[in-house]
């Protein structure tokens, strides 16, 4: 009988070596939270505070007011605040799964096939993570309209599906990845799909969390398309919806409003990456080993 061996790992301590490393490393972590704590004070302040000459940081008196007239601004409109709600999650979840789906079978295909062109498809997409969105919506518009999407609830997703981070991410992955893994299930009969599904996307799970997050975000707070794309209300955004009942409050209710809005469309990238921390930290670690 084979006996079975614990592998003890040994517990990191502190040490006062250290000490240097923790200094270095608080600077960037106040810079990185003090962000989010400002959205979170924010979205509690009563007017007095938002107003307050000099401005405060901390709220000293919390209030719901800004969450409640949000919600009383979402009962006076035409559409619920529900439908809204529904078309993000829809949306949202579409985005995700496709895009996943879309960037692991072009980081399979540009790491692992062989054609010609494939290193300035490649060269190609990594020149597109140059542009922000702002620089591309016409050409984007003027695409949307050509193959039909204007007002139509696929706007919400089809342009979302283009995130080339993702593949580019996703590639340095696959390209890790025993080329020999990928013949022997060749010559076991797997075609592609089946290599993509059973081989790689198991393979690269933490680099897939990573490209969920991105994708969500991408897709949970963009407004291109309610704002440009679509005409009809009932086809909106959460988002839209949100940002909508923030600018039409009225002065300074508007501000207490926004805040409270920023704070909500918000709370689901933070949660969503809480849950994935562990995975999207393995994805940074080892993104540029090859």
């Amino acid at each position: 009988m084979t006996k079975k061996h614990k592998i003890r790992v040994k517990k990191l301590r502190f040490d006062r070596g250290q000490i240097p490393v923790y200094l270095m490393l608080l600077p960037m972590l106040a810079l990185a939270i003090l962000p989010i704590m400002y959205i979170v004070f924010t979205a509690f302040k009563p007017i007095g505070e938002l107003f307050a000459y000099p401005p405060q940081f901390i709220t000293e008196r919390p209030t719901w007011d800004n969450f409640r007239k949000l919600f009383e601004a979402s009962e006076n409109t035409v559409f619920p605040l529900s439908m809204y709600l529904f078309n993000s999650i829809v949306s949202t979840v579409s985005v995700v799964f496709l895009g996943m789906f879309i960037a692991t079978a072009s980081a399979y295909v540009l790491s692992k096939k062989r054609f010609r062109g494939r290193d300035l498809i490649f060269k190609l997409n990594n020149l597109s993570m140059m542009f922000v969105a702002t620089a591309v919506s016409i050409p984007r518009y003027l695409i949307v309209k050509e193959v039909g999407l204007l007002d139509s609830f696929f706007a919400n997703i089809i342009p979302m599906l283009a995130v080339p981070v993702t593949v580019f991410l996703l590639k340095q992955f696959v390209d890790q990845l025993p080329d020999a893994l990928i013949e022997s299930a060749t010559i076991d009969g797997a075609n592609d799909y089946q290599i993509l599904f059973k081989i790689i996307m198991p393979l690269v799970k933490s680099a897939l969390a990573t490209t969920a997050i991105l994708l969500f975000q991408n897709s949970w707070n963009s407004m291109e398309a309610s704002n440009l794309f679509i005409s009809t209300e009932s086809l909106k955004t959460f988002a839209f919806y949100m940002n909508s009942l923030s600018v039409s409050g009225n002065g300074v209710a508007g501000v207490g409003m926004s805040a409270a809005a920023a704070l909500l469309m918000f709370m689901p990238n933070v949660i969503l990456f809480v849950i994935m921390q562990s995975r999207v930290m393995s994805t940074m670690a080892h993104s540029g080993i090859k």
